[in-house]
C-alpha cells in the first residue's frame, strides 16, 4: 500500500483509494490527484482493496476491474454486501456495455473506461464527492441549527440566521464534519477562492461571529487547542 496526502488548503482532505495494479497508471493518478489535494492510498490488487475498504473511511473508491487475486468486480459486490456506502468510480479498459450494466447493477456510481481525459476523470471525482457529502438530502442539520447546502442559508427553527458569505463558508466546512474536528487549514481551503488572502486572525474571527449567532440553536462551537475547531450539540 502506498498512502500520499494532499496539500493542505483543497478538497477538505478528502481520501481516496485508488484501486489500480499497473504501477505507471496509478503513479500517474497519484501525481495529479495530489495536486488537486486529496489525501490518497493505493491498492495494487483486489484482495488488497478489499482489506482497505474494510477497515477504513474513504469519500472515493477509484477502481480497476481486471485486478489480480480478486476481480474488481468483486470487491465492489463485497463491498455492497456489507453495506459499505464508499462512492466508487469504475475506471476500466472494460468498454463493452455488458461489463457498464453489471458494474452499475452492483453498485458502482460511475464508469469511465481507459483511455481517459484527465480533465473529465477529474470533473466526475468531484461530482461524487459531492453527492457523497449532501447525500440524497442536502440539508445538514446538527441540534435545531440546519444548512441549506443547495440554497447556502443557515436555519434556527426554520428561521433564516443571517450570515456573511465567509461565515456561510465556515459553517458549511464545520456541517459537512460535524463532530470531526477541523483545522484552520481546512477553513482556509473552503474559502480559497477569495482573492486576498486568509490568515488565521480572520479565521478566528469568523468562528467567534458563528459562535453568537448560533447559540439559541444548542449546536456549539469548541475549541480544541492546538488541532482546530469542533462542532457539536450541547
Amino acid at each position: 500500500m502506498r498512502t500520499i496526502r494532499g496539500q493542505p488548503y483543497s478538497n477538505l482532505s478528502m481520501r481516496i483509494l485508488i484501486v489500480e495494479d499497473d504501477p505507471t497508471l496509478a503513479d500517474g493518478l497519484m501525481r495529479s490527484l495530489y495536486q488537486s489535494g486529496y489525501a490518497l492510498d493505493v491498492a495494487a490488487n483486489g484482495e488488497m482493496a478489499h482489506n482497505m475498504l474494510k477497515d477504513a473511511d474513504y469519500d472515493l473508491a477509484i477502481l480497476d476491474l481486471g485486478l489480480p487475486k480478486m476481480d474488481g468486480l468483486e470487491v465492489l459486490r463485497r463491498l455492497r454486501q456489507r453495506g459499505g456506502k464508499t462512492p466508487v468510480l469504475i475506471l476500466t479498459a472494460r468498454d463493452a456495455i455488458e461489463s457498464r450494466v453489471q458494474g452499475l447493477d452492483l453498485g458502482a456510481d460511475d464508469y469511465l473506461t481507459k483511455p481517459f481525459n484527465l480533465v473529465e476523470l477529474e470533473a466526475r471525482i468531484r461530482a461524487l464527492l459531492r453527492r457523497g457529502k449532501m447525500g440524497s438530502n442536502a440539508l445538514l442539520a446538527c441540534g435545531k441549527l440546519s444548512f441549506d447546502a443547495v440554497g447556502k442559508r443557515a436555519l434556527i427553527d426554520g428561521n433564516v440566521v443571517e450570515l456573511s458569505a465567509r461565515e456561510l463558508g465556515v459553517l458549511e466546512v464545520l456541517m459537512l464534519r460535524q463532530s470531526k474536528v477541523v483545522n484552520k487549514e481546512q477553513i482556509m481551503g473552503a474559502l480559497y477562492n477569495w482573492d486576498d488572502d486568509i490568515g488565521d486572525n480572520a479565521i478566528e474571527v469568523y468562528i467567534h461571529r458563528l459562535r453568537k449567532k448560533i447559540e439559541a440553536s444548542g449546536a456549539h462551537i469548541r475549541t480544541i487547542r492546538g488541532l482546530g475547531y469542533l462542532l457539536e450539540h450541547e
